[in-house]
Formats: C-alpha cells, structure tokens, sequence
C-alpha cells in the first residue's frame, strides 16, 4: 500500500502533538528564522547592534537605580554581573513569551492562505531569539572575564555543565506560556493588553533586580514558586557562585515548565483548527 507524506484528517486525537510533522517542515522553519531575524532590523541604522545597547544600558540603570540608590544586595557580586546576568536570562523568556502570544494576529493573513504546521510560527519564534540571547550572552561572558582576571579566580564553578538545560528551559517555559495565552487572545482580546504590563510585573516577582535571600522570608516561598526565579538562581550560582538554589526548587520548576508546555502545545493546536473565524 502507498504511503503517503501528508494525510489531512478532519479530526485527530487531543494528545497528537504533531512534532514529526514539524520536522518534515524545518526547511520553513529555518526560513522563518531567518526572516525574523532580517526583517526586524533590516532598516534600522545600528543593525544588530542593537543587541548589545539594550542590556549594557539596562545594566547600567538597574546598577544606579537599585544598586546604588535602593541598595539592594547583590550577594557579594559585582553588581554589573548580577544584573547582566538576570537581564541575560530574562530577556530571552519575555521576548519568547510575548512574541509567541502574539502569534495567531500577527500571522493571521499567512495563516488564511496556506497549509503548513502552525507550531511552526512559535517555534521560530523562540529560535530566533535564542540568535539575539546568544549575542546577549556573549556580553554578559566578556564582563564575567573581565572581572575573573580582575579577581585573579573564576566565578562559576561545575554547575555549568547544566548551563543547555537552563536555556532548554527558559524556551520551554517561553514557548508553552505563549502558545497557552495566544491560544486564548483569539477570543479574549483583554488578555493581549494584560500582558503588555503583566510581563513588567512578573519581572518584580522574579529574581531580576534583588537575590532571593534579599527577598522578605514571609514572601520567599512565594517568589520561589514562581519557575523563572529557579531558573535565574541557578544561572546565577553556575557562572558567578552565588545564588540560592535547591534540589526541590528545581524539580518544582521543571514540573511547572514542562506542565505549561504541553498544556500550551495541546491547546495550541486545538484553537488553530478555527482561530481565523475569530481573530
């Protein structure tokens, strides 16, 4: 009997989450990656160099504002490096998180006009900005050396060998939050302007701008629950030494991570069967 490449099947079950076919089109995939990455600076007049300006002065406010005025502790660390390394982290998240929330209205013309496997928007979407976190981290690494020869002794230790499962996680918990909310934006339209200042709030809540142990103890387990702050403790303490992390805080977090990413990847792909009837 034949096989054939692609079946369309007009119901299909509630757990299929049809990554084979995802891969059948990663020739788009790569495309759209490129495309993204092109377009979004193609007529500005610094270019990429965009990717740098954003963290070093976001940097340089968290240190005046929070270092210096409210000072806030910083464990010890440099606090250049402390914050370089949230904003680092962070900025990898919330850009997966609000560019893929955004997914179904900004493609909903592509969408309306041809057959490829929707996952496949979100899932360029957190690849290339792993393109625009690899340049982040590349400053946030320049200003870890500098300080380790300053110092006369690295900062990290082995825990960096963990360092692709913190960013695995970190896309993960992008990419399932995003496809969750956008999801549900194509028919509750308030949630797309909760998160304009949601993601802002969430960062407070997050261990971005203070150390966990700096945080109120009444208010510590809460800020723990939160997996992004997990996921910043533990960056923190592989490449600077300090951060308070345990075995229980991570696997709440990963829990919580991959919980959010199969929920988003099942609800995804059951909106996308009728969203262009309500966007």
């Amino acid at each position: 009997m034949k096989e054939y490449s692609t079946v369309i099947k007009s119901k299909s079950s509630l757990f299929d989450l049809r990554f084979q076919e995802a891969w059948n089109y990663r020739d788009l995939l790569l495309l759209l990656v490129r495309r993204d990455f092109v377009s979004f600076y193609k007529q500005t007049i610094l270019g990429p160099i965009w990717f740098f300006v954003q963290p070093l002065f976001t940097t340089i406010t968290y240190v005046f504002i929070f270092g210096n005025l409210a000072g806030i502790s910083t464990e010890g660390v440099p606090q250049p490096l402390f914050y370089m390394a949230g904003i680092t982290a962070w900025n990898y998240f919330a850009e997966c998180l609000t560019k893929t929330a955004s997914v179904f209205k900004d493609n909903a013309n592509i969408f309306g006009k041809v057959y490829f496997p929707r996952i496949i928007m979100p899932l360029s979407i957190v690849l290339s900005n792993l393109v625009r976190f690899a340049v982040q981290f590349f400053l946030f690494s320049l200003l870890l050396l500098y300080y380790s020869f300053s110092k006369g002794e690295f900062l990290g230790n082995y825990t960096l060998l963990f360092f692709p499962f913190i960013v695995l996680q970190l896309a993960l918990l992008g990419l399932g939050s995003g496809m969750l909310i956008s999801a549900l934006t194509t028919k509750y339209r308030d949630l797309a302007f909760l998160l304009t200042f949601g993601v802002q709030l969430l960062m407070y809540s997050t261990t971005v701008v203070y150390p966990l142990s700096a945080a109120p103890e009444k208010y510590t387990w809460l800020i723990a629950l939160n997996p992004m702050t997990s996921i910043l403790e533990g960056f923190r303490y592989a490449f600077l030494g300090q951060g308070s992390v345990s075995v229980e805080m991570i696997g709440l977090s990963w829990g919580i991570t991959l919980t959010l990413f199969i929920v988003g990847v099942i609800v995804f792909n059951r909106v996308e069967k009728n969203f262009v009837d309500t966007v």
